[in-house]
Order: structure tokens, then sequence, then C-alpha cells
């Protein structure tokens, strides 16, 4: 049985950092003018730091203005001229505290205009606990039970205002206090002490700063303790990203101005990051809270449409939630991050009967989704739950991690398990023809490919590059920076040569095209794909035993 496919824009998507690919987003223009990249991209996904970012390799954001070093708006012109549409971030649930935003909290307290941009987490728990001695409200067990941390402990960041006073503000991703260096100038000024106190004190104090302890924390003689202490905390500064306050006015022109700004950078894609954080209550879930979630998405979907921008909600959920299927029944796209992992389960296995069974519901019930291979974050492990079965997706961990990749467990815990961190081609087993295999199957599943620029070039992990970004830097194993000449040297290799001749026949054949037919079907090992649309098909032989595959058109 066949189903008809009613998407119009299936083909193609390159995804890649500003940086990625030459070192800057003029050297991947360069790289697309390429007589070898003709007709094989139609989109292009521009990962967030091409915007004024400092922390998350752009996932926080300071403001949405382009990166003077990776990005020029010509280089935008460039692409459109290209034919090429751009999907670029919008992060809802938060922004940096290099925002003017918070800045301005900082700087002003109870006077900034912005004191209620972030969200005020003794104000939100107003009357749900008890206060601490710290400054905070411990919210009572009940009010908790139902919410997701991303970190140990409560999501908080002590801010320090004008008059000395310590707010806490919801913090749930990244967070750092950091104290500069004091000099013996500093603490004769601070503490009125003679020089020589002074440069032992100086020297004291930033050894046990630089060994975290806080201010309070270290030993000082009374005498001129509260002056130092002072001293250090006036001087305080943060790195992090801060909720915001989705309640505040402000942040709905910030809402606005910010897709107007996308927008205004040739944006026809929106990806909505950690939307599902921003909407919270007392006593709901501080994930994909009901009904806050879709009321958000509603709200933000009639800011989209004043600027002709698709939105593509990005969330990982079990198979087993089926909230895919809710993004898609609102009229949303939906990110397929099942395929990754459907992929290496029917290849480790010889059978694609799951992944069939996934091809033929995303075509029967009309869901619009982006299916990829790897990405910027990670191979998907948590989303398969449901899907298939458990001991199949551990024996998956198992042969990935075996193959160099890192496992990424949600708060230390190994039964909670979110994401491999690996290269798809060393998932393989860098084995080109899986890759290629991979590839072609990607190109013929319902949905918009969306192709990783490392695995185009068959990019291997990269250990050297995790070791050198140190803790929490196991995402770096798949994000490594191409030169130009190896770009020139991968271009003249066949799994190259080849990916991207799959990707031109999936760009140009008018069998993928809207109103086309669609049926897969798998018998063991062998797995086959069917278009057709008017007087034009295009049909899929892959063979899971050898990894071999045949095209017909």
């Amino acid at each position: 049985m066949s189903t008809t496919i009613l998407s119009s824009d299936l083909a193609p998507m390159l995804n890649a950092y500003p940086d990625s690919m030459g070192g800057t987003l003029g050297d991947i223009v360069e790289f697309l003018q390429r007589p070898e990249l003709k007709d094989v991209f139609s989109s292009f996904y521009l990962l967030p730091s091409v915007f004024h970012t400092d922390l998350d390799r752009g996932f926080s954001v300071i403001d949405y203005s382009l990166n003077e070093m990776l990005a020029k708006r010509e280089d935008l012109q460039k692409l459109a001229d290209l034919g090429i549409r751009l999907k670029l971030d919008f992060i809802l649930n938060h922004a940096s505290v290099l925002s003017e935003q918070f800045q301005d909290i900082v700087k002003n307290g109870e006077n900034s205009k912005y004191r209620d941009f972030f969200i005020d987490w003794n104000q939100f728990w107003d009357g749900c606990g008890q206060m601490t001695e710290h400054g905070y409200i411990q919210p009572e067990e009940r009010y908790l039970k139902d919410m997701f941390f991303r970190k140990p402990g409560l999501p908080i960041l002590m801010v320090r205002f004008p008059d000395g006073r310590e707010v806490p503000y919801w913090n749930t991703f990244y967070q750092e206090v950091r104290y500069p260096v004091v000099d013996a100038q500093d603490i004769m000024g601070a503490a009125g002490v003679q020089y020589g106190r002074a440069e032992a004190l100086a020297e004291q104090i930033n050894a046990a700063l630089a060994a975290g302890k806080r201010p309070a924390e270290i030993e000082l003689e009374d005498a001129y303790r509260a002056d130092i202490v002072e001293l250090l905390e006036c001087r305080r500064k943060y790195l992090g990203q801060m909720d915001l306050n989705i309640k505040s006015p402000l942040v709905w022109e910030f809402y606005d101005n910010t897709l107007k700004t996308l927008a205004g950078y040739g944006a026809q894609i929106v990806r909505l990051d950690a939307f599902a954080y921003a909407p919270k209550e007392p006593g709901e879930k501080n994930f994909l809270n009901e009904p806050g979630t879709w009321e958000l998405l509603a709200r933000v979907r009639t800011l989209a449409d004043k600027y002709g921008v698709a939105l593509l909600p990005e969330i990982h959920a079990s198979y087993a939630e089926k909230i895919y299927e809710r993004i898609a029944e609102a009229g949303y796209m939906t990110y397929d991050f099942f395929l990754p992992g459907l992929i290496l389960d029917a290849f480790e296995n010889k059978d694609g009967g799951t992944l069939a069974k996934w091809a033929r519901e995303l075509a029967e019930n009309g869901i619009s989704a982006v299916n990829m291979l790897g990405c910027h974050d990670g191979i998907p492990l948590l989303d398969l739950k449901g899907l298939i079965p458990e001991e199949r997706i551990r024996r998956m961990i198992d042969v990935v991690v075996a193959r160099g990749g890192y496992v990424k467990d949600l708060h230390g815990q190994k039964n909670m398990y979110y994401q491999v961190n690996a290269t798809y081609f060393s998932a393989l087993g860098e084995d080109e023809k899986k890759l290629l295999l991979a590839r072609a199957i990607q190109m013929f599943m319902p949905g918009k490919p969306q192709v990783w620029y490392l695995d185009l070039f068959a990019g291997k992990n990269d250990h050297a590059a995790v070791e050198r970004a140190g803790a929490g830097g196991h995402k770096e194993i798949n994000r490594t920076n191409l030169t130009k000449e190896q770009m020139e040297a991968a271009l003249q290799t066949e799994v190259v040569k080849k990916q991207l001749e799959l990707l031109r026949f999936r760009n140009t054949s008018k069998a993928f095209g809207k109103g086309a037919a669609f049926s897969c079907t798998c018998e063991g090992a062998t797995l086959t794909f069917l278009w057709e649309n008017e007087e034009e098909r295009a049909g899929l032989r892959a063979d899971l035993a050898s990894y071999e595959y045949e095209i017909t058109r």
C-alpha cells in the first residue's frame, strides 16, 4: 500500500556551525558555490554561534546580532542568491547572563526595567515553601515531585543586587560564578592595611578562589574580613544562561523582535530550542507542562506567521509518549529523532522491520519531519524507548561506545541514558559501505533530510577535541572544524562523491515532490522504498546484511 506525501519541501538541508567548514560562513558559501555542490542542498541549518554568543557553542545567546568574526550580511545574501533557504535557531527558554537585560539587573537591581524579565525564584515560589538561611525558598516536596532538573540541586543562581542583597533567579542550564584576581592595592583600598600585609592577603585570597572557595569561606582576620568579602562580592561576575519569564510583556516584545531579526536574515524555518522548559507553574511540570507548552507555541506561532517563518519545535521524548504526534497534529514540523538509532539497530540486527514500520507511520499520518543521521548534539537514544526493546537499545549503546563513543547520562544515572556522542561514521564502525547505505536510506525516508557536515566528509571520532575541551566536552567528538584543504581532499574520495550523488538525486528528482505516493516494505534483511510522482519514480532496495543498495528510476 502506498501513501501520498503532501509536503512540498523535502529536499536536503546542510547543517553546520559558521566556522565548521573553512573557518567562516563566507568559506561555507564558497564551498556551496563549487560545481560539485550544484543542486545538492536546498537549505542550510546554520547553528547559533552565527549570533553574538558566549557559551555552549552558540546556545547561550547574548543577542541575535551576527557574530562579526564569523559572518557578514553579504554571506547570507549569497546563500539566498544560490537558492538556499535558511534555518536558524531561537532559544526560547533562556538568554546569556551577558545579555543587555541581565546585565541591567546586575547594575540596577530593583530599579532595572528588566527586573522581571527573568524568573525571580522567591516570587515564583511565594507561599509554596520555606525561606532558607541562604535566602531562597525551598519548595515543598509536593510541588517538586513532577519537576525535572537538568543538574543536581535546585536550579538557582544567586544574583547580587547593587544594595548587597542576594536574589535567587531560575537557572535551568549552565552557571558559573567568577571572582576576579585581586592585588595588593585592591586590598589596601578595601581593608586599610599596609602594603606587605595586603600583598600576602592578595596571594592567599587568589589561591583560595582558584581552589573554588567562596569569599565567605576564606579564613581571614575579623578586623578586615567583612571589608574584603564585600570587595570580592561586589566584583562578582557570572557565566551561564538564565530562564526567561514568559509572563513578562518585555519577554514577548523580545520574542517578537527576535523573530523579526531572524526573518530579516532570510530565515524561513526557525528551530525552537529548549521551548519545552519555558512554561512553568508551581505544582506543574517544568518540562512540557500542560497546557502551558501548547499555549506558548500557539502564541509564538502568531508572531512567526507575522514574519513568514515556519516553526520547528525541538524536543526529545520517548516514542511511547507520542509527543511527536502531538506536535504534528498541532500543525508544526517535528524532528525524526528516531531514524539515527533505527538505522543502527537495523544494521546490527540485519532486520529493517521496525524502520519500515516507522517510515509508513510518518507517511500514513502525514507527519512533516526533519530527519538526520548525525548532528551537533549526539545520537538520540531516549527517544527510542517504546519503539524498540530496552535490551536492544542497551546493546546499541554498548556497540557505539565500543567504537569510541561516549554515553550522555542524566544526573550521572546510568538508567537515565539520553544520547551517545560519536560521529555517525564512527558509530557505524567507520565502514564506508554502511555510511553510504545509511545515507541512501535517509534519502528515501519521508521527511526533509538534514545532513551534518562532518557525516558528509565521513568524519571520525575526535577524541583529542574532547580532551582539549575538558569536563563536559564530550560533544566535541563530533564537532571537528575542517580546513579548506581537508574539504578539498575529501571531495576527491568516493564516499563523499557518492553521498553527493545521493543528495543531488533527492534534491532534483520529481519523484520525491509534493503529492508523491510512498511505500516501504521489509522482508528480513531486505528493505524496499518506492516513491512515485506523476511519471517519475524512485526506488531503493537495501540489503542490510551485505550493506549493498540499488536505486531504480
